[in-house]
């Protein structure tokens, strides 16, 4: 079997599922025995449901917490491909499976409207087809919890387990069955109403074994009603486990520190104890620093533990230095990450929504840090935007889901150079890139010029910039359209469409006017209509209008002198901030900003980065503790601190051309598609080196800064003296910077360049 072939099992589910059972928040068990003469070499199989799943095979958990939430595009569903082989016995074998069918729609998901399975299994000899004679049933002890419910945007339910109704064992070979259902058949994939199938673009959760938590009281412990705290070793994505004996009816509570991050109730647990030693594990998962165990009186705690899951990729970026407070910062970024990856590139928590503000932010920290099942998700982000657009093109986020608010600025930072264009440009994915481009061209033509000379505002069905206030949209507006205008361009250059790309010139072009006639005042960019006084300037603003490239070098003394002291900008905004400090080459003032603003966070013992400079806070949205788009300094080290930064797709050429200020040390990986770059970067009184290894199939230009060479003229590669030329300006970003260097070009290996100020007589290479 493959995973590309025409289906042959059917949809299944209890026949009153679609009449009298709950309409939501519905969990089903479904068995299937079947007999293998032989073991086979490979067992593929496919699985699909709405909403998530649980699978066993001869009792034994094989998948936990499957299935992706609906949906690739508004009608279809994705399935779930797994290798079965090492789970399988010669003889009687058991497949178990329990579905939580949500059966509402959220941030996150879009609700077929009917709960079902499908499940496919073809190996030597066998082929399993979910069909009639699966037995069903719905699970007794899964229930609904009282108020307060979670909030509006989570198509999940809390969880509500009544083990005195449990069918214990059920998952196991010798379980009798044959009192539950036989299964009713909807049809062959693809049917309504689950629509057309698509592949899983990525691995299932990494999932540990039930784990101690960092601190907790001495067991076994007798309750005496208050709440028991087990402390994680930082904000995780968990499901609490714990071991009571209890007299039966007595409830326990369980959620985290997180419940209300946001201001509004997130998900949370709800046991009814049956009587004698008893044990259980949240089913689905949570998040946050510390688990709560509202325990009642007079029930022994035996065990407590969790198990961690996540997203299924490495962190393979590290980062040392001289300065414990970048390498600190650099951390929280990569726990933040981490928590903010799942079904899609989400906040955490409170919505668990795909926004797209946030995702270009965390798609940058991901190619930075993570192995290459980080790509899925990001291509899977991508896929589902331009999916999901209107049929007047309008593109829109959260999706999927039923979220239907365009946030036009958002928009353009997604389809513009930091979004679909960095994603491409790092990975080498052309097909995604076909893929998307017309949707791209197709949102670029809703945009339209004034009578005044200006872009009309295009104010969506969300006018929002940024948290906090001081926002000069006209020029962000303005600025945004032309970073999403060159990543067109530089996308449509990359298809072969010229004519295209001359067009997004000409349009680049025309803003570029505008930024030069109507914006420019002489100390900065600030718009007609910016609410401020006449001395006053938007930082984000200023910081954007750098990034486009419109910028000259005569006016950054002007923008830098803004920019040091103005703090308008929220966490998401303050990344393009500090980029075009760095951009403009200033990087001990990016860096002592960086540390300014980011101190409260660094310094807090929360593991993760803030929705905004402060927690819990409406002027940031409800201020939650953990936030993605916090996340760019990770991005910007790496980038412009270590001066890394493909030069040709997929970083088949790249450049090294670290510019430390006054650090003296960095030490940095970065992973690659041809594997990890590892860098040293030193400085001294008495010189500067670069230790590099470059990948295989790859080629770099090492560069160091004029200020550098002049210190410290005399270069030698590998022992040998080289001389270092001008580093020309190419066409992609972060390139202003480069006519300041001097470089020279190597070819994979390990490589040494050593700048020191005397010769000491070494041969030219």
């Amino acid at each position: 079997m493959t995973l590309e072939q025409p289906w042959q099992a059917q949809w299944i589910a209890p026949a009153p599922v679609a009449s009298s059972f709950p309409s939501s928040n519905l969990w089903l068990c479904y068995r299937k025995s079947f007999r293998l003469e032989q073991l086979p070499a490979t067992a593929l199989a496919r699985i699909a449901v709405d909403s998530k799943y649980w699978l066993w095979l001869n009792g034994k958990p094989v998948v936990i917490e499957g299935q992706l939430k609906r949906g690739p595009t508004p009608t279809g569903s994705y399935f779930d491909p797994l290798e079965l082989s090492q789970h399988l016995l010669e003889g009687e074998n058991t497949l178990a499976v329990l579905v939580w069918y949500f059966g509402r729609d959220g941030f996150s998901h879009k609700s077929s409207g009917l709960a079902g399975l499908v499940f496919e299994l073809e190996a030597d000899g066998l082929a399993l087809h979910s069909d009639e004679t699966w037995r069903c049933r719905v699970h007794p002890a899964f229930g609904v919890t009282g108020e307060p419910h979670p909030n509006y945007r989570l198509p999940e339910f809390n969880l509500h387990f009544d083990a005195r109704a449990d069918s214990p064992e059920w998952q196991q070979s010798g379980f009798d069955d044959r009192d539950w259902q036989t299964c009713s058949t909807f049809g062959v994939p693809p049917c309504a109403p689950w629509g057309v199938l698509e592949p899983r673009p990525f691995p299932q959760w990494h999932t540990s074994a039930i784990l101690p938590y960092s601190s907790a009281p001495p067991l076994p412990w007798l309750s005496s009603g208050e709440t028991l705290r087990g402390q994680l070793p930082g904000n995780l994505t968990i499901s609490p486990y714990f071991e009571i004996e209890a007299i039966k009816g007595q409830t326990i509570y369980l959620q985290t520190d997180n419940y209300r991050g946001g201001s509004e109730p997130n998900l949370r647990g709800q046991y009814i104890t049956k009587s004698g030693r008893q044990s259980f594990e949240y089913i689905g998962y949570l998040n946050g620093h510390e688990v709560q165990y509202t325990i009642p009186a007079g029930v022994t705690v035996h065990a407590l533990g969790y198990r961690e899951s996540r997203f299924p990729t490495e962190v393979l970026g590290r980062l040392s230095c001289n300065d414990p407070f970048l390498e600190q910062l650099w951390q929280k970024c990569v726990n933040t990450m981490l928590v903010n990856l799942r079904d899609g590139i989400q906040d955490p928590d409170r919505e668990r929504a795909q926004w797209w503000g946030d995702a270009v932010i965390l798609l940058g920290m991901m190619l930075y840090s993570c192995d290459q099942n980080a790509h899925g998700s990001i291509r899977k982000a991508i896929r589902n935007l331009v999916d999901w657009r209107r049929d007047d093109g309008v593109l829109f986020s959260p999706v999927p889901g039923n979220w239907v608010n365009e946030l036009p600025a958002q928009m353009l930072s997604a389809i513009g150079v930091y979004g679909f264009w960095t994603y491409t440009w790092y990975t080498g994915d052309l097909e995604t890139l076909r893929h998307t481009y017309p949707a791209v061209r197709d949102y670029l033509r809703l945009w339209r010029w004034g009578q005044d000379g200006l872009l009309e505002h295009r104010a969506g069905d969300w006018d929002w910039y940024d948290w906090g206030s001081h926002c000069d949209v006209p020029v962000l507006e303005h600025a945004w359209y032309a970073l999403a205008l060159e990543g067109a361009r530089r996308s449509a250059t990359q298809l072969g469409l010229s004519g295209d790309a001359l067009g997004y010139a000409t349009e680049i072009a025309r803003v570029q006017q505008v930024f030069a006639k109507e914006f420019w005042t002489g100390t900065g960019f600030r718009s007609v209509a910016y609410a401020g006084s006449e001395t006053s300037y938007d930082d984000r603003a200023n910081g954007l209008a750098v990034l486009t490239g419109f910028v000259t070098p005569e006016q950054y003394p002007a923008i830098r002198a803004l920019l040091e002291t103005t703090e308008h900008a929220g966490p998401y905004m303050e990344k393009y901030v500090l980029e075009a400090l760095l951009f403009m080459g200033d990087t001990d003032i990016a860096l002592t900003r960086m540390r300014r603003r980011y101190t409260n966070m660094v310094e807090s013992p929360l593991s993760t980065l803030w929705e905004g400079w402060e927690i819990g806070s409406h002027t940031y949205g409800g201020g939650t503790y953990n936030h993605g788009w916090s996340g760019g300094p990770l991005t910007l080290i790496s980038q412009y601190v270590a001066g890394l930064y493909p030069t040709n797709l997929a970083w088949e050429t790249f450049d090294c051309c670290p510019d430390l200020g006054s650090l003296e040390r960095l030490e940095l990986a970065t992973p690659t598609p041809h594997g990890l770059i590892n860098l040293e970067v030193n400085r001294s009184k008495t010189g500067f080196s670069i230790q590099i290894n470059v990948p295989t199939g790859t080629t770099a230009r090492i560069g160091v800064p004029l200020e550098i060479a002049a210190e410290f003229p005399t270069a030698r590669v590998n022992q040998k003296i080289v001389e270092l030329l001008p580093m020309t300006r190419d066409t992609e970003p972060q390139t202003a910077r480069r006519n300041t260097f001097l470089g020279t070009n190597l070819r994979a290996g390990q490589w040494r360049l050593e700048l020191t100020a005397i010769d000491s007589g070494n041969h030219h290479e």
